[in-house]
């Protein structure tokens, strides 16, 4: 299958391109205005300066990356993980090669939670997020407004370590 690899300058405008059509066109994300591919450097950056990982499968077919779940010191091992591929690629599996990498890499440096963040209602996501081990923890009702409408979330988690795991700064 298409490989997957860190982020690279090279990947900038394919991916802002992917995260535009999901910005314009979907409720996936609540962005509303579109990206540039340098504003795609910046935050590709300051993932990689918390020390996770911002991943690409093939030619840019689709991307996976962590965040920092919360800033506060406390929430060190906790992260949000997000993925987004392109609409004219979705259904072939490339979502599950990013995340099973993704996880990979995110055990081990030692993360111990992981959340993902879904507009509902979404069943494609919450089937993949669920085939992850990812378990529905919280529904917020009508907490996003976009295309007119109000927009629920839910947050599904998983432990990707149990028990006390303590690996990262």
């Amino acid at each position: 299958g298409p490989g997957v690899r860190h982020a690279s300058e090279v990947d900038m405008a394919s991916m802002a391109r992917i995260y535009n059509h999901y910005i314009l066109n979907t409720t996936a994300t609540f962005e509303v205005d579109k990206v540039t591919p340098k504003q795609m450097t910046i935050r590709v950056q300051d993932v990689r300066d918390a020390g996770l990982p911002w991943l690409v499968v093939g030619s840019v077919a689709g991307y996976a990356y962590a965040t920092r779940w919360r800033p506060r010191q406390a929430y060190r091992y906790a992260v949000e993980v997000s993925a987004y591929i392109d609409p004219a690629l979705t259904g072939k599996g490339l979502g599950s090669i990013l995340y099973t990498e993704l996880f990979r890499l995110l055990r081990e440096r030692g993360v111990h939670a992981a959340m993902g963040g879904i507009t509902l209602p979404n069943d494609a996501s919450v089937a993949f997020h669920e085939k992850f081990g990812m378990k529905k923890v919280a529904h917020f009702s009508e907490v996003g407004y976009k295309f007119d409408r109000w927009i629920d979330v839910g947050y599904w988690q998983r432990i990707i370590i149990p028990g006390r795991s303590v690996a990262m700064r």
